[in-house]
């Protein structure tokens, strides 16, 4: 799922890897939106938010804004860090890193939430910034495994290319070009599907765990760890019984 990159990837990874990460974001975003009433999946409509709030003169709030935008790029740029410094080292494990930290801060706010309740309400933008970097980090993360191919914690250009890739139904006949082409629609239906089931079951939990609520998404990063391993310590085992 992450540990083949450029050509040694096939669909199957990014299927794999496009359905379990978005489904985390999906979390992530119904918490975001649901505990602080904020954007932390993606910073799209904070650059609006801060326009409007530059035009009433709430200058302050503006700022909080741009520090938004700012912590998820230092999420990608920390992520990207990470990588390119381990990749140098042991490539194979590039990615476990970045997982790793994100999953610490998940993991982080919902033990917040459980020693004291209200803190993650009363410092909001504080649990906000923690968001934002951890989705930065894991934009960061898939994008650069899958070559770009697949998003997962936001949406819009996502859309935008199943409109495009729709389109060139109507025009490419040859089996091959339609095979590509309903591959790349399944790809994206699977990560808007399960970005929609993570927002869903993640809004249903919020009103019962509020951000405990991020001990799913922690729990489904984790889970892709073990689940990548377990099939590199298949394939190591299978090479060894075609040795013998």
């Amino acid at each position: 799922m992450f540990r083949h990159q450029g050509k040694n990837r096939a669909y199957s990874h990014n299927l794999k890897m496009a359905s379990l990460l978005s489904c985390v974001a999906g979390i992530v975003n119904s918490v975001g939106v649901l505990g602080l009433h904020t954007l932390t999946t993606n910073v799209t409509g904070h650059f609006a938010f801060f326009a409007e709030e530059v035009t009433e003169e709430h200058y302050n709030r503006a700022m909080v804004y741009l520090i938004y935008t700012f912590f998820f790029l230092l999420g990608s740029f920390v992520s990207s860090l990470i990588m390119e410094w381990v990749l140098k080292h042991k490539p194979e494990v590039s990615y476990v890193i970045p997982i790793l930290l994100e999953v610490v801060l998940l993991v982080g706010l919902s033990l917040i939430d459980i020693a004291v309740p209200t803190a993650l309400l009363k410092y909001s933008v504080f649990t906000a910034l923690v968001l934002l970097f951890s989705m930065g980090v894991q934009n960061s993360l898939v994008t650069r495994v899958s070559g770009a191919v697949v998003r997962t914690t936001h949406l819009t250009g996502l859309f935008t290319d199943l409109g495009i890739v729709l389109s060139q139904l109507f025009f490419y006949k040859n089996r091959s070009e339609r095979l590509r082409l309903f591959r790349s629609i399944t790809l994206m239906l699977a990560i808007i599907g399960c970005f929609f089931i993570g927002c869903v079951a993640g809004g249903f939990m919020y009103f019962h765990y509020q951000f405990k609520t991020l001990l799913l998404a922690a729990s489904f990063l984790l889970f892709a760890l073990w689940y990548d391993q377990l099939l590199m310590s298949y394939y190591v085992l299978r090479r060894r019984i075609k040795k013998w």
